[in-house]
């Protein structure tokens, strides 16, 4: 299936900053040490990360980049403590309860557009985020 072209129309903030909440949502492979590994040949589905999420307790696994720093520090591609540092600066006024980890690599695009996006706006949508972050690989 080739890549949509389609636009999607620019939406302003509807509040301040400091008045947001945010989730992170990632194509990096990150997801919890005890939850099922990603299919490095290909994998559309995702894992959800608890808001309360402790960064020692996340990994990777993702064989299409190189990920050697952000095994060493996960915050390089998943910046949860930073988040909750900008939270307790109140920069931002909160950190989502949910965020989502998923592997970017696919080869079946319309699987990803037609199942896992919507199940994973669902997620956010339902998790009362204010805003999103995402994170690449």
């Amino acid at each position: 299936m080739p890549m949509s072209r389609r636009c999607i129309p620019y939406t302003p903030r509807s509040r301040e900053l400091k008045d947001s909440t945010f989730a992170l949502i990632t194509t990096a492979g990150v997801h919890l040490r005890d939850q099922e590994p990603f299919d490095i040949e290909g994998d559309n589905s995702w894992r959800l990360i608890p808001g309360d999420v402790q960064s020692h307790q996340l990994m990777v696994t993702h064989e299409h980049y190189n990920h050697q720093d952000a095994d060493e520090d996960i915050n390089v591609i998943f910046p949860i403590d930073r988040l909750r540092e900008l939270a307790a600066e109140g920069i931002i006024g909160g950190v989502s309860d949910k965020h989502l980890g998923f592997m970017g690599y696919t080869q079946n695009l319309r699987d990803l557009y037609e199942r896992t996006a919507p199940e994973m706006a669902k997620i956010i949508s339902r998790s009362k985020a204010d805003g999103v972050i995402l994170t690449a690989g």
